[in-house]
């Protein structure tokens, strides 16, 4: 058992608080991770918030990047002082969707008991398989990639969720061709990694849209070749005059309901949607399926990018080396753990990429 610092959500909405908990020993296949950064993601503000519901007490966090610390048995191809990226993916690797390549949508990942517990036995949530809020982490083997040490540990905890959500739903998920053109709906963290996807994989024009000016100038930096303000009177036909035709491809990135209702707007014949940004359980869109009849058009959910994370977070890493991957200008901010309520007020705020945790 070992002591570690973590911060723990007690009540939805309220300011988590700094506790000393226990951490169980790594079991069969799993590894401690002793971290170095972990990123604030939006999906813990809202599982924070009770937007999707979950039980309590629970500490979030899954976009990190540390050192093994402890191996358990039957453990593969990892050794202690490594360094890895903690991804929530847990993935069984036998189940029809593991086998096929979609270990994503893992059909038995296996939740299990928590590795963590307050002093008195209480248990505590490890919240998406991570918990990653505090000092060290014991997960499966199958949520870790190695990766260089001459990686900054920043960069590579961004990999672990908004790198791969974004790029991936418009590679994987999208199969966006080389040619093609691109409207990203929301140019935060995920959309910024949407709009780098849609450049490495070749995308003719990539357009952003989005509500700040602030922000539709980033995702130019980012590689977007155009930008509209999503606050005009009908956004969707500055985005037609620009392609000259409706978008072959259209990624969600944001969980707001007129996103939704609007994004099909943009696309062309034959065009698709890939829907990545999650609202609040219960919220609903409204579509016309007619429309997406006679015109072909196609919607799909993408979770975490479709990504394999052996295969693409490796191909990433070394876009990244090469400098074609922006990683570190992601960063807007690096906070202590002692900071962490500072850190996400300033992400909900709205104008940080992503703030970052070091330990």
């Amino acid at each position: 058992m070992t002591r570690i610092k973590a911060a723990v959500c007690t009540e939805f909405g309220q300011p988590l608080s700094l506790e000393e908990l226990t951490l169980r020993a790594p079991g069969a296949g799993e590894i401690e991770v002793t971290l170095e950064a972990v990123a604030i993601c939006h999906s813990d503000i809202h599982f924070a918030e009770g937007a999707w519901g979950g039980d309590l007490p629970a500490v979030y966090g899954h976009e990190a990047a540390g050192r093994v610390s402890a191996i358990g048995t039957g453990v593969r191809d990892l050794v202690e002082g490594q360094r890895v990226v903690v991804t929530l993916i847990k993935a069984c690797g036998t189940c029809p969707n593991c086998s096929s390549g979609k270990p994503t949508i893992c059909e038995t990942p296996g939740a299990g008991a928590s590795p963590i517990t307050r002093e008195d036995g209480t248990a505590v949530v490890q919240a998406m398989n991570c918990g990653a809020f505090a000092e060290r982490v014991v997960v499966d083997q199958s949520q870790v990639v190695p990766l260089p040490d001459d990686m900054p540990p920043e960069a590579v905890a961004l990999m672990a969720c908004g790198v791969i959500t974004g790029v991936g739903a418009v590679v994987n998920a999208g199969q966006l061709r080389a040619g093609e053109d691109v409207v990203v709906i929301g140019a935060g963290g995920v959309g910024l990694n949407a709009i780098q996807g849609a450049r490495i994989a070749g995308a003719r024009r990539i357009v952003a849209v989005d509500v700040t000016e602030e922000k539709l100038e980033t995702a130019k930096a980012f590689g977007a070749t155009d930008g509209v303000l999503a606050t005009g009177k009908a956004p969707w036909k500055e985005v037609m005059r620009i392609l000259g035709r409706g978008a072959d491809l259209v990624a969600v990135t944001v969980g707001a309901i007129p996103a939704y209702n609007h994004a099909p707007r943009y696309l062309g014949w034959g065009g698709r949607m890939v829907m990545i940004g999650m609202p609040h359980s219960g919220a609903m869109a409204e579509y016309e399926p007619v429309v997406l009849a006679y015109m072909a058009q196609g919607m799909v959910g993408s979770k975490m990018g479709d990504v394999v994370i052996r295969r693409d977070i490796p191909w990433l890493a070394d876009l990244y080396r090469q400098g074609r991957l922006k990683l570190d200008e992601l960063v807007s901010g690096r906070w202590s753990l002692d900071q962490i309520n500072e850190a996400i007020a300033d992400t909900k705020a709205g104008g940080a990429k992503r703030n970052v945790i070091l330990f």
